[in-house]
C-alpha cells in the first residue's frame, strides 16, 4: 500500500528525453501522476502506465500536491508558471513546486517568490549523470531549499534518482549543475582530442578506449559519450543548443562572482563553432566532430552503441 508521500498527486510537466524517464520513475514507485507536454505523441507511454494526461496547464495543476517542470530553457519555464493560463494562476495554497530543468539560480530565486506570494512552496531539483542514468532510475538529484521541506519529500526524490544531495538553500543546487555541466563539456572535448590523436598515431580506437578508462585520464564522459563517439550516432540525448544554453548561464554566474572561466570560454566558442557547422538540434558530443573533420579522419570502432542503456555506464 503506497505510503502517505505516494497518495500525494503530482503533476509533471515537460517529458522531453529526461523529463520522460523521470516521469516514468514516478509512476513506478506509486506515485498517482498528471502529465503534460506539448508534444502529445510524448505522453503516450506514460498514459499506458496509468497516468493522466492532461491537456492544458489548468487541468494539470487541479488539485494536485506537487508540481514538476523539467523544461528546455528558463524562458520556458517561466511561460509556463506566470503567463495568464500558468501553473501559479491554478495551483493551489500549499502546494510544492519542484523545479528540475537546469535553471538560472536568480530567476529560481525570483519565481520562488512569485510562488511564495500565492501560497506555493519551492524546491528546485537539477538532475546530473545522462537520460541513461534517468532511465534506470540512477540519476543524481540535486536539491536545493529548505532542508526540512526537502526531507519531507525524500520518497519522491529517491523514487526518481540514485544518488540524493540537499546542496543548500534555493539557487544552489543550479550552481552546482551548472558546473557540472561545465566540466562535462570540458572532458567531451578533451576526450575528443585523446581519440583524435590516438587515431592519427596508429592506435585501434577499440583498444585506446579501454586503455584510457583503465587509466588516470579515465573520466565519466570518456566512459559514456565517447561510446557513441565512437559508434558514430554521437546521440547522447543532449543538445549542442542545450549545452550552450548551459555554458551562457555558467559564464553569467562566473562573472557575477569575478571568476575567470579561460577553459570554459575555450569550451563555449568550441561548441558555437560546432553549431555553425552542424545546428543546434545536434546531439553535443558532435562538437568532436569539428576536430575530426579538420584531420580529416572518423572516430570508429567496432562493438559501442548507438545509445546508453544503464548498462552502458561503468
Amino acid at each position: 500500500m503506497p505510503d502517505a508521500e505516494q497518495q500525494k498527486t503530482i503533476a509533471f510537466i515537460g517529458l522531453g528525453h529526461l523529463g520522460r524517464h523521470l516521469a516514468a520513475s514516478l509512476l513506478d514507485a506509486g506515485f498517482a501522476l498528471n502529465v503534460n507536454d506539448l508534444d502529445a505523441d510524448a505522453a503516450a507511454p506514460l498514459v499506458d502506465r496509468g497516468a493522466h494526461f492532461a491537456p492544458s496547464l489548468k487541468e494539470a495543476a487541479k488539485g494536485v500536491d506537487v508540481v514538476i517542470t523539467c523544461l528546455p530553457s528558463p524562458a520556458a519555464t517561466e511561460a509556463v508558471l506566470t503567463s495568464d493560463d500558468g501553473l501559479f494562476a491554478h495551483l493551489r495554497r500549499g502546494a510544492l513546486w519542484i523545479e528540475m530543468s537546469t535553471n538560472d539560480p536568480l530567476q529560481i530565486q525570483a519565481l520562488a517568490e512569485q510562488a511564495r506570494q500565492k501560497g506555493i512552496l519551492t524546491l528546485e531539483a537539477p538532475v546530473t549523470g545522462g537520460v541513461h542514468r534517468a532511465k534506470s532510475g540512477d540519476i543524481t538529484v540535486l536539491v536545493g531549499g529548505d532542508k526540512t521541506l526537502f526531507e519531507s519529500h525524500q520518497p519522491l526524490f529517491q523514487a526518481m534518482g540514485g544518488k540524493v544531495f540537499h546542496i543548500g538553500e534555493l539557487g544552489q543546487a543550479s550552481v552546482i549543475k551548472l558546473i557540472t555541466n561545465m566540466l562535462a563539456f570540458i572532458h567531451l572535448l578533451a576526450a575528443g582530442e585523446a581519440l583524435t590523436l590516438a587515431k592519427c598515431a596508429g592506435l585501434d580506437l577499440k583498444t585506446s578506449f579501454d586503455a584510457i578508462k583503465a587509466s588516470s585520464g579515465n573520466s565519466f564522459v570518456h566512459e559514456t559519450e565517447s561510446q557513441v563517439i565512437l559508434n558514430g550516432s554521437y546521440d547522447i540525448g543532449f543538445t549542442v543548443d542545450l549545452a550552450l544554453k548551459d555554458l551562457g548561464l555558467t559564464q553569467k554566474i562566473a562573472g557575477e562572482c569575478g571568476v575567470p572561466l579561460d577553459l570554459a570560454n575555450l569550451v563555449e566558442r568550441t561548441f558555437r563553432r560546432a553549431k555553425d557547422c552542424y545546428g543546434g538540434d545536434a546531439w553535443s558530443p558532435q562538437v568532436v566532430k569539428l576536430l575530426e573533420d579538420v584531420m580529416g579522419v572518423e572516430l570508429r570502432a567496432d562493438g559501442f552503441p548507438a545509445k546508453l542503456e544503464p548498462s552502458s555506464n561503468a
